[in-house]
């Protein structure tokens, strides 16, 4: 390419024809040699007669130049013009071309402009002939070269990772790297690094190495921190500039399982200052319930700071089985609790029926043997919705005949009379050590101090399953701490009392760590590799690159001293990660990560991202040269005297209102490519635009609200919602077509329905929802009923049977077997299964191979009760109180199966998903 200024050429030779032109201007100029002058006597009786066609004796000179402007500009066309071409041509390489990406999170937050601008170097290199190979630090792999034009739409292998590359990333790059010639465009995240210099030293090596970074500071959140109450947020920014004020967004969930923004707090970052504080003071419940904290108007997983258990204090009830004794604090059951869980709690105290309702996470029973039948009811619900019983013996409980003869439910095992002490009947003679804990119990890698012993304990009978229930023991293997599963919660039983009457360890720092363990009490601080010794953490949701929070799906489990040293990688994502009673967050940056702009050396070319878009213009200027070749004949006719009247001059002019009145090239189509793009660039869910404003609102807000759904809780993640009219757009691009159903609306042509059955035909579905609550079944007695028969009677439906058991829908994502909206009727109808099908005996549900139901319909309003406002509120109510709130959940789970079903089709009737729908389902 030649490149002159601001324009370029991609055929630059072709300009040579321009010096022709003054000859082609002499020869339009030339004018034939006069003509011998007779006198002719005749001639005077053509005195006054006009001629009706008259021809120049020569060109006028405005028309010549507007030939000369046609030729030119068919010249110039053809020579490939280029507005803003990416390079200068003196420092452009003719040889491979190696795109290098950083590919950490740190190149995120601009990657939509890196992308565009990795186009243009595509496009030139292209044109040039290069070709080009992608590589990512992040993922190091041995480059390949090939045509710039095989790398079109594959520029996702750059995309930005949720960590950064290291100098074992650098090294593993390099002895891939070859020892081959090519120039080098490196795609900086903007971030220094110490393995910078020597693999710039590798590609300089190896031909030209030019810098391509955002002039932008990076900005990145650190992980929260509970303190005094509040919530300390620390932003950092890698440069120091002019001051900035930033927003941090605390995102959760709300009463009814909704995402929300909880609450929002500013940081300002000083002229040159590079970190920024700020606090949120907000309750427990609401401490409870969030889910993460970002930089808004910033994309990137260093903007992201995932919180976990060690955020939130924990509400730990503590209740004793009696009455502190009076100057003898020390001998109080609760004493060394209360030391222990005070610091990272919140405690609370009262009776029993009083805590309850409280729905506190742990409840710790001291010393506390016999319980009211009412009690004990209520205790066990409580366990079993996913509480904690702590419970601790005593004298009490070694008197008592709680789980003598039959194990009790709020015990985790069978318990001797009498229990064990140094001088009794049980004698040990001496004080036994707790031995080293086994591999599976909770406290594994814990160490055991020498000095912690125990003098007496309640005994447990040697049942059957009791070595499964152990989870600490004595140097001579009696149980020390056992533990059972009740329901979704567990029950826990020390086997000697909370102070130090039977034993020292209420005095250890051992205490301490094993209520750890059982995540009793949470750490402010991040743990130690030393205190994750023996666990594995398995990954529940993780960030990419660009911030975004995902399931985990099935990844293996990480070990606990990993977790918190080992660097971030493809092995060890940031997100959060459950043990066995709690979780734990590791995110991108933390205090120590540096955070330190890059610098270049002066040789390096260094260019930014605010470049003026490459456009070609070769179309544009040989259009504009047939606009003046068709100017050009126009004139000549006028000239001639052609335009005067009659069928020539009604063409002419024809033909001049069509130059003038024309469309832009493409400007046709430029509504249905802009919707077709927003269509397909990710899911969309539509509705049909009915012609009520109100109505389509609604369905719109119903939609978008299904969609933040899908995009929170599946790996679905919907676009907004796009309004479609059947007339005019075309229906293949939505997976799911809504139709809520109105008297009033307008029948589809017949071009609509063929549409419409192609639609079907195809893969799609359609919800009609006549938002009656199915008064009359869809019959001809209701107006929606009538005119969803008018609507569907021209439309390709199968047989229709209401949804049974069995059907796929009921299990896609949720198990269902109802499916409300703002109304709860239980009819739904879908397509009829097959007369034969038959279940197969083991198997919970037919095996129905009848792919995805075409249509669905109901009359339960479930747009309104997806609706939700810009800022996630619900536009609707649904029921009252709670009940209305459950019925709301109901219906997103529908529609999250809903969308599931019709995007995996019968993916759940598979065998290999028995077991698990069994589990599930209780069977």
């Amino acid at each position: 390419m030649t490149v002159f200024g601001a324009l370029g050429f991609t055929a630059p030779w072709l300009l040579a024809a321009l010096a022709a032109l003054p000859v082609l201007w002499l020869l339009l100029r030339a004018v034939p040699p006069a003509p011998l002058r007779r006198r002719f006597p005749g001639v005077a009786l053509l005195l006054g007669l006009r001629d009706a066609e008259q021809v120049s004796d020569r060109t006028p000179w405005w028309l010549l130049l507007l030939r000369m402007a046609a030729v030119a500009a068919i010249i110039v066309g053809l020579a490939g013009p280029v507005l803003n071409p990416e390079r200068d041509p003196a420092e452009a390489g003719r040889g491979p071309l190696l795109i290098l990406s950083d590919g950490s999170w740190g190149a995120a937050g601009d990657w939509r402009s890196k992308e565009e601008a990795l186009e243009t170097v595509l496009a030139e290199a292209g044109r040039d002939g290069r070709t080009v190979a992608l590589a990512r630090l992040t993922t190091p792999g041995a480059p390949v070269f090939q045509a710039a034009d095989a790398w079109r739409g594959r520029l996702a292998e750059l995309a930005p990772q949720p960590w950064t590359p290291d100098g074992d990333d650098v090294d593993a790059f390099l002895s891939d790297l070859g020892d081959g010639a090519f120039d080098t465009l490196w795609l900086s995240d903007g971030l220094a690094r110490e393995s910078r210099e020597r693999l710039l030293a590798a590609l300089e090596d190896r031909g030209r190495v030019r810098v391509m970074q955002s002039g932008g500071a990076v900005l990145a959140l650190e992980p929260p921190v509970f303190e005094d109450g509040a919530i300390t947020l620390t932003a950092r920014r890698s440069a120091g500039a002019a001051p900035r004020e930033i927003t941090i967004a605390a995102h959760g969930r709300d009463p009814a399982g909704a995402p929300r923004v909880l609450a929002r707090a500013t940081a300002d970052f000083a002229a040159g200052g590079t970190t920024a504080e700020t606090a949120l003071s907000l309750p427990a419940e609401l401490r409870a319930r969030l889910t993460r904290f970002e930089i808004e108007g910033t994309r990137g997983a260093g903007a992201v700071a995932l919180p976990d258990d060690s955020l939130r204090r924990r509400e730990v009830a503590l209740i004793a089985g009696r009455e502190d004794r009076e100057e003898l604090e020390l001998l109080s059951p609760l004493h060394y609790l209360e030391n222990a869980l005070e610091p990272t709690a919140d405690l609370l105290d009262g009776a029993l029926g009083d805590i309850l309702p409280a729905n506190p996470d742990v409840i710790v029973l001291a010393d506390v043997a016999t319980l009211s039948a009412s009690e004990e009811e209520d205790l066990v619900a409580w366990v079993e919705g996913g509480g904690m019983l702590l419970r601790f013996a005593g004298p009490r409980l070694a008197a008592s005949d709680i789980s003598r003869d039959e194990e009790n439910v709020l015990m985790p095992v069978r318990l001797r009379a009498g229990g064990r002490t140094v001088g009794g009947a049980m004698s040990w003679g001496e004080p036994k050590a707790l031995a080293p804990f086994n591999e599976d119990s909770p406290f594994h890698g814990l160490d055991v101090p020498e000095d912690v012993t125990v003098s007496a304990q309640v005994m447990a009978q040697p049942d059957p399953g009791l070595s499964e229930r152990v989870i600490a023991q004595l140097t001579d293997g009696t149980p020390l701490v056992t533990r059972k599963a009740l329901g979704q919660g567990q029950v826990v039983l020390f086997h000697v009392t909370a102070n130090a009457e039977w034993s020292s360890l209420p005095l250890s720092g051992l205490f301490v760590q094993m209520l750890e363990r059982l995540a009793v009490s949470s750490a402010v601080a991040q743990p130690e590799p030393g205190d994750l010794e023996g666990t594995v953490w398995q990954p529940v949701q993780l960030l990419d690159g660009f911030g975004r929070l995902a399931d985990a799906g099935t990844r293996p489990g990480v070990p606990g001293p990993e977790l918190v040293s080992a660097p971030l990688g493809p092995e060890l994502r940031p997100g959060i990660y459950a043990g066995e009673d709690r979780a734990l967050a590791r995110n991108v940056v933390t205090p120590e990560t540096g955070l330190a702009p890059a610098v270049w050396p002066e040789r390096i070319a260094v260019e930014g991202l605010d470049r003026p878009q490459e456009t070609p213009l070769g179309g544009a200027v040989l259009l504009a040269a047939l606009a003046l070749l068709l100017a050009d004949v126009i004139a000549s006719l006028a000239l001639s005297g052609r335009l005067r009247g009659g069928p020539a001059g009604a063409a002419a002019a024809a033909l001049l209102a069509g130059l003038v009145l024309a469309p832009a090239p493409g400007a046709a189509q430029e509504d249905a490519d802009a919707f077709a793009l927003a269509a397909t660039q990710d899911v969309a869910l539509a509705h049909v635009v009915t012609g009520d404003a109100d109505l389509d609102r609604t369905a719109r807000a119903g939609l978008r609200g299904l969609s933040e759904t899908l995009f929170f809780r599946t790996s679905v993640e919907p676009t907004d919602p796009v309004a479609v009219d059947l007339e005019s757009d075309e229906l293949a691009f939505f997976p799911l077509l809504y139709w809520p159903v109105t008297p009033e609306q307008p029948t589809p042509s017949a071009e609509a329905y063929a549409r419409l059955n192609a639609y079907l035909r195809s893969g799609g579905m359609i919800l009609f929802d006549t938002r009656d609550a199915d008064v009359a079944g869809f019959g001809a007695s209701s107006p929606n009923g009538r005119k969803l028969q008018a609507l569907a009677r021209p439309l390709d439906i199968p047989p229709l049977e209401p949804v049974p058991e069995d059907h796929v829908l009921t299990r896609t994502f949720y198990l269902l077997q109802d499916f409300p909206g703002r109304h709860a009727r239980r009819d739904v109808w879908v397509e009829a299964a097959p007369a034969d099908a038959e279940r197969i005996e083991g198997m919970p549900f037919r095996n129905l191979n009848d792919n995805v139901t075409p249509v669905v319909i109901g009359g339960n309003d479930w747009a309104a009760a997806w609706a939700v406002s810009e800022n996630g509120d619900p536009l609707y109510p649904v029921g009252s109180g709670r009940s209305g709130e459950r019925q709301r959940e109901l219906a997103y789970r529908f529609g999250v199966n809903l969308v599931m079903h019709v995007l995996t089709g019968n993916y759940k009737s598979d065998q290999v998903h028995v077991p698990a729908l069994l589990d599930r389902l209780g069977q």
